[in-house]
């Protein structure tokens, strides 16, 4: 007997086409039968050890979350309905070049102080894996959803090279192509930068483009967050095309926004570039979340300049008051590159978590001032994360109709408040950019979430319904999905979403999660 027939939904196949009705049998963690227009044709039904009746729900492929902060809290919280709730079957994490493989024992330890703000210091984790495939094989061990993993080049060149201000050596960058190499012979689908985060941004073009040759010679593709989203975003926008081009790498623009007052409205100079570059067969893609304020830690606006030598020589600096007083007029007079060139304003930061419970009280403020965010940089040892609301709600939406973006959350899940978009990006494109303001159809929207993320993954099983495919799955209410989660109430899990399936089984199921941890890491496809 078959293990699960699903019948009578109105199947949105990923694809971009019309959708239909149907019943979808699923047995041993695939789709084995899709049956169209069953009910109407009066055809003998398929049957199944479970039948469900999808009567006015939509079926879809699960989500893709393209740009995902999960990389602890898969391991940590088993229940992670943050992102199961809201459909997503399958998250790219390792993001932003700063994650926890490879390292050794030194970069482990000064990663986690690294990224405390992104994903917690740790303390709650058993760091027993020190390669990337040994923390895939982690992960397989079972998380509520799948997870791809990216080599974070910032990692690597802490690894090889360390915290400093400086070209890499020969030898330093020879052992960075091994690095790269055996994260993605290990598994790994690619590799990420984080070019306003230290050290990866003090990686030249140079050096970046001979790590990229490694990565397009195993069929990965290259995730940068540029080294500008501000003053400078065009050209850095155009920088990356230009390396991964040299390079002969596939390139994908993490949370490809335009923000700031210097970009608004300047959303299609963007698009035009980028069309130019496919139109000259470049291979691009791109994600984004439907939402203006953008997220990060308070300590990733400082300086470069100020970040050499890894957290303890930030703090030290931030202690002196000399350094002190360059830092802030390097914020507030000539424009940090940690904050992309653009002059602070201190009213668009709102802090959004802190590492020290004592400093619980500002959390949902705004920062005044810099002796605010200094004292808070130290008190918080740079665990302090932020929103930062600078976006345009034009761009957001420019942005998102373009045929190769796709959907990523950018979610961080450490802090008392932190942005909504972790717990409410795909119900956010579902009901508010579908339903109601129509910026996209159903069948539109879908494929962004799906199929062409999958293909930017090179996953030959995933992100389409069809038979023969992986029973990743979703079923939602088109009338009512919507995210739950708000500026004032950011944890809340969306309506609307009363099945997820991962595997071919239920992860949420009456709109609650199970107890199923059917999640494993889904390793690089070997390039043909």
């Amino acid at each position: 007997m078959l293990d699960l027939v699903i019948r009578d939904a109105d199947v949105v196949d990923g694809s971009g086409a019309d959708s239909y009705r149907a019943d979808v049998v699923v047995d041993n963690g695939r789709i084995v039968a899709i049956v169209r227009e069953a009910a109407a044709a009066g055809c003998q039904r398929p049957s199944a050890m479970r039948e469900l009746d999808a009567e006015g729900l939509v079926l879809a492929p699960g989500f893709i979350d393209m740009h995902a902060h999960s990389d602890l809290a898969l391991l940590r919280d088993p229940d992670h309905s943050a992102k199961a709730a809201q459909g997503v079957t399958l998250e790219v994490i390792g993001q932003d070049g700063l994650s926890y493989a490879p390292v050794d024992d030194r970069t482990l330890a000064e990663v986690r102080r690294a990224i405390t703000g992104w994903n917690g210091d740790g303390d709650d984790i058993d760091f027993e894996w020190r390669s990337v495939g040994e923390y895939l094989d982690r992960l397989d061990r079972g998380i509520a959803v799948n997870a791809a993993y990216l080599i974070p080049q910032g990692t690597v060149r802490a690894l090889a090279v360390g915290w400093e201000d400086r070209e890499a050596t020969p030898e330093e960058l020879d052992r960075m192509r091994q690095l790269v190499a055996e994260g993605l012979e290990q598994g790994a689908v690619g590799m990420s930068s984080g070019l306003t985060y230290t050290p990866g941004m003090y990686a030249k073009d140079a050096e970046l483009t001979e790590l990229c040759r490694v990565v397009a010679s195993y069929g990965g593709y290259y995730c940068p967050h540029h080294r500008s989203y501000g003053a400078g975003a065009l050209e850095a926008y155009r920088e990356m095309v230009e390396l991964t081009s040299e390079a002969g790498c596939a390139l994908h623009l993490a949370h490809a926004t335009m923000n700031f007052g210097v970009n608004k409205g300047r959303a299609p100079e963007l698009l035009a570039l980028l069309d130019e570059a496919l139109a000259s067969g470049t291979d691009i893609s791109l994600d984004t979340y439907p939402y203006t304020p953008g997220c990060t830690t308070l300590a990733a606006l400082l300086p470069s300049w100020a970040s050499e030598g890894g957290p303890e020589a930030v703090l030290a600096r931030l202690r002196d008051e000399g350094t002190a007083e360059r830092i802030r007029h390097d914020l507030e007079v000539t424009g940090s590159d940690g904050c992309h060139g653009v002059p602070m304003e201190w009213d668009t930061i709102e802090i959004s978590g802190v590492s020290d419970p004592a400093l619980a009280e500002y959390v949902g403020r705004r920062v005044p001032d810099w002796p605010t965010a200094r004292r808070l940089l130290l008190g918080d040892r740079l665990g302090t994360t932020i929103l930062q609301h600078v976006g345009h709600e034009e761009n957001v939406r420019a942005i998102m109709r373009h045929p190769v973006h796709t959907g990523g959350s950018d979610g961080i899940l450490q802090g008392d408040k932190p942005h909504p978009r972790a717990y409410g990006t795909f119900p956010q494109y579902l009901g508010t950019y579908v339903r109601e303001l129509g910026v996209l159809s159903l069948e539109e929207c879908v494929a962004h979430l799906t199929s062409r993320p999958a293909r930017r993954l090179r996953l030959p099983d995933r992100g389409l319904v069809r038979e023969g495919y992986r029973a990743d799955l979703v079923l939602f209410d088109p009338r009512t999905v919507a995210p739950g989660s708000t500026y004032e109430e950011p944890r809340r899990l969306p309506t609307g979403i009363p099945y997820v399936l991962v595997d071919g089984r239920f992860v949420i199921e009456d709109g609650r999660r199970t107890d199923v941890l059917a999640g494993r890491a889904v390793r690089r496809t070997p390039a043909p």
